[in-house]
């Protein structure tokens, strides 16, 4: 199973303020664990909001919202995806994670499975998923 482990942002990350060196040498050695283990796909951090946008749906109306967005506790400042055997493997993982805004800070990180197409029940719509996903590998 995959899972997408969320970091939530905070005021410096949402005003652009890079983490310190120390941070970034404790994110490197906690992500050199996850690939030693086997178990990272993916991770990233994220640019603030101002630099971002949100199209905002409201029937077949399309509206372009330019950042930055309020509620910077709601707001994602980056991910990690891991493979894991459940949802308690996963936790387990991210219990390890050195704190994303420092030792003295309080913070989550957001644990949620992806969903895989297996999750589906048959369909032609889930074949041609399937179709896709053989056409982005071979991309790769």
């Amino acid at each position: 199973m995959r899972f997408m482990m969320i970091v939530k942002a905070s005021e410096d990350s949402e005003k652009g303020v890079m983490p310190p060196e120390q941070m970034l040498s404790d994110m490197n050695k906690y992500n050199e664990e996850l690939v030693k283990a086997g178990v990272l796909l993916e991770a990233d951090g994220l640019t603030p909001t101002k630099e971002g946008a949100r199209v905002q749906f409201s029937g077949s109306k399309r509206t372009v919202i330019d950042g930055p967005f309020a509620e910077s506790k709601e707001l994602i400042a980056g991910y990690w995806i891991i493979q894991a055997k459940s949802l308690d493997e996963a936790v387990e993982w991210a219990k390890k994670a050195p704190n994303p805004h420092g030792d003295g800070a309080t913070t989550n990180i957001e644990i949620r499975r992806i969903f895989e197409l297996e999750d589906f029940a048959p369909s032609k719509a889930i074949d041609q998923a399937r179709e896709l996903g053989r056409e982005l590998t071979k991309k790769k």
